[in-house]
């Protein structure tokens, strides 16, 4: 029996749910995709959720991390602490009156107080703005966090640790901005403690203002750095959050009949990770472990400590952590048998899972269970709460997107000769805080949110079977031939092709008449064949395979648009300041190969510079 065949005859395991859509062609070329079914009841404010739980099963631990200082023990919250804690933390915002006008921003990413602090402020109507630490650490002209704090004016900012942010504060924190840290206050800075807010006693005025919240008033503003220019703020409402919890559930039903557990490192302000994620546990009574490990060389480590630990029911990760999970899966038997022992979905997001990885994950899931376990996957955005489109098991694969999920109506629009995805629904945002050019160019004239991301049919004659990525239209061009260019797609395969020593590229060759690439190493891969202090970009050995895996590629191109005839091994890190790499660690290609001009320029010299490697079949 094939691995297909295996995931539809298994009779073991929950289904999950799969909504009838309709399709309409209209006569101005776009399709309407429409679910059948409405969207459930869903409530007005997120942490009715938090309440509901809190009576139910108040000692059930909601999230939990480790205590380094108490030797790595998990230090759990339980539903009744939490609320507990979200009512005296809500009554303390209120009695600084945050507002939309003068919200709680945090410049530290995941920790025990800053989920307190979302949920705190969701209950009693102030919004929250997690903004990327890496704006604070990492950058180093603070450029991004200064346009990011002069957007949001707050009222109150909070640090997990004021020392370690001390810097990022001094430059661009107001001094007449209240301060709140869970620990080490910068020094000649005032601040106060979290531990104070945690301390107020409740008052009446906390129900009250929960019983007042406004659900499409803003909630959350999370930052999206967008294809160019500095970081727009979408504005999440309470209906967003809560009507695409729903719809979650209403996808994966066995979410309300088994609390979920999971263990997640994904940042916070990202939507992925803080409303997706942890929306799931708050709205279906699950416990949230927090996972201080990261899917990077040396990082994982912790992570591998947790899944040893830890048996989860839904595995949550992007391609590098299932890459680096399949890795060790394959050689731990113990791990492979907690790891699947209650899983009932994996769900990738943020890029593709190369199909090898997935074939192994089946693999060994059939030996442990005798069942594979669904590879879940989808398009979503900030702007959708994230969850949007979404595949059906039995037509997932790599590339695959799947249909809207109840309670989203799609359109696809004919645009520059390809089909762009568009959505509308309660999830969806209003716009981008005090942005209303950026909201206007955002929306079609019928209301609908336009992804930028193209789709065409996985079977154009069963519609049913769901969508495929076709790239982003804004990425694609023209060469000089007037040939159109498909970057999503085109990079994709170029980085399978010359796997497993490039993690990523960039195409250029817009006016030109053949294309070429800048190519980002996979350092452990190119280490194989690289000893440690030499150059990587002028190794003759790594040369040659990337040299040879090229023309192998070549070989097989219909066109133009699909030959790499020169490439470059750019072996210098990408600039966060210049906007060449988000601070989710994905490549804006246009700021690339903005940035890089120069590099650009060499991969078109006559003849090339040494460092270029030439396609042997295109020479």
């Amino acid at each position: 029996m094939s691995i297909r065949e295996a995931l539809r005859e298994a009779p073991t395991r929950r289904r999950l749910g799969a909504a009838p859509v309709r399709f309409e062609k209209r006569a101005d070329g776009a399709l309407l995709v429409t679910p059948e079914p409405q969207l459930g009841a869903y409530p007005r404010r997120l942490t009715e959720r938090l309440e509901h739980h809190a009576a139910l099963a108040p000692d059930r631990t909601l999230i939990a991390k480790r205590d380094k200082a108490a030797g790595g023990e998990w230090r759990r919250i339980s539903y009744g602490e939490m609320l507990g804690k979200v009512r005296a933390v809500g009554q303390a915002l209120l009695d600084r009156g945050l507002s939309a006008e003068r919200p709680l921003v945090f410049l530290s990413g995941n920790c025990l107080d800053q989920a307190v602090l979302t949920l705190a402020a969701l209950h009693v109507g102030v919004p929250v703005a997690p903004v990327s630490p890496s704006y604070a650490l990492l950058a180093k002209d603070f450029q991004k966090l200064r346009h990011c704090l002069a957007l949001l004016t707050p009222g109150m900012v909070f640090v997990n640790d004021g020392a370690r942010f001390a810097d990022a504060i001094a430059a661009v924190v107001p001094e007449d901005v209240e301060l709140l840290v869970s620990a080490n206050p910068p020094a000649g800075r005032a601040a106060t403690m979290m531990a104070h807010l945690l301390a107020t006693t409740p008052g009446r005025a906390v129900d009250e203002a929960a019983a007042a919240v406004d659900p499409d008033a803003p909630a959350k503003i999370l930052f999206t750095s967008g294809s160019t220019g500095q970081p727009k703020g979408v504005i999440d409402t309470q209906r967003m959050l809560c009507s695409n919890q729903q719809m979650l559930l209403e996808a994966f039903p066995f979410m309300g009949e088994e609390p979920p557990v999971l263990l997640d490192w994904l940042p916070w302000h990202h939507t992925f990770g803080g409303n997706h994620n942890i929306g799931i546990c708050v709205y279906n009574g699950g416990t949230m472990y927090m996972d201080d490990g990261r899917p990077v060389p040396g990082g994982y480590g912790e992570s591998l400590r947790n899944l040893r630990e830890i048996a989860t029911s839904i595995h949550f990760n992007v391609p590098r952590g299932f890459e680096e999970l399949v890795h060790h899966l394959r050689e731990d038997a113990a791990l492979r048998r907690i790891f699947f022992s209650r899983l009932h979905m994996m769900f990738y997001s943020a890029a593709g899972l190369p199909q090898h990885i997935w074939n192994e994950l089946d693999r060994m899931a059939l030996a442990e269970r005798g069942h594979t376990i669904p590879m879940i996957t989808g398009l979503g955005a900030t702007e959708t709460a994230p969850f949007a489109v979404c595949v059906r098991e039995e037509f997932s694969e790599s590339g695959a997107v799947g249909l809207p999920v109840p309670g989203l109506a799609m359109k696809l629009a004919p645009v520059a000769g390809k089909m762009e995805a568009r959505v509308k629904g309660p999830s969806i945002t209003p716009g981008y805080w005090r942005d209303p050019e950026a909201t206007a160019k955002a929306f079609d004239e019928e209301g609908y949110y336009c992804f930028g991301d193209a789709l065409v049919p996985l079977d154009a004659q069963d519609l049913h079977k769901g969508f495929r990525f076709d790239g982003r239209i804004t990425e694609d061009f023209k060469m000089a031939t007037g040939t159109w260019v498909s970057v999503g797609p085109l990079r994709a395969k170029l980085v399978a092709a010359l796997a497993p020593y490039v993690k990523d590229a960039v195409i250029a060759g817009v006016d030109r008449d053949y294309l070429a690439a800048i190519l980002l190493p996979e350092p452990e891969a190119v280490a194989t064949l690289v000893p440690k202090g030499e150059d990587a970009a002028s190794h003759p050995a790594l040369r040659a395979a990337l040299a040879a895996k090229l023309a192998a590629l070549g070989a097989t191109a219909t066109g133009s648009s699909q030959r790499i005839a020169r490439a470059v091994l750019l072996t210098a890190p990408l600039s966060l300041d210049a906007g060449e790499i988000t601070d989710k660690g994905s490549i804006n290609q246009r700021a690339v190969l903005s940035a890089r001009a120069a590099l650009v320029e060499d991969l078109y010299a006559d003849p090339p510079p040494p460092l270029v490697i030439v396609t042997p079949e295109l020479s």
